[in-house]
């Protein structure tokens, strides 16, 4: 019997509130230089991960810290405050997929969301 020549492994499953719906997805790498800690921030919608490389301290609202490493993923809800997403010493790179409904672009806000 041979090996598939494709394997598919599912990572992580994230619930999302309601039915959303989405005219695109953008997908972002971004990297984090080496002990950069951008501070508080919230995003307008829905913001999806992977690390490639380095690791990152991650901690959204009042939930649990917790440092991600390469292949990780994370799940970044729209309109709550991302509390950490700040490179450790050896930096990070990580892509982002951004879900954008009609008409609507990605935002960041800096700062807890308010409300």
């Amino acid at each position: 019997m041979s090996e598939s020549p494709v394997e598919r492994v599912t990572l992580n499953t994230f619930e999302l509130d309601g039915a959303p719906s989405f005219a695109s997805v953008e997908v972002r790498r971004i990297t984090i230089a080496p002990d950069f800690h951008a501070g508080a921030h919230w995003h307008n919608g829905p913001v999806f991960g992977v690390i490639e490389s380095g690791s990152a301290y991650f901690q959204v609202g009042v939930n649990a810290q917790r440092v991600l490493h390469p292949g990780d993923t994370f799940y970044e809800p729209g309109n709550e405050t991302i509390a950490r997403f700040d490179a450790t010493s050896e930096g990070v790179t990580f892509l982002a997929w951004f879900p954008v409904p009609a008409n609507a672009e990605p935002e960041l806000t800096m700062g807890a969301r308010v409300g």
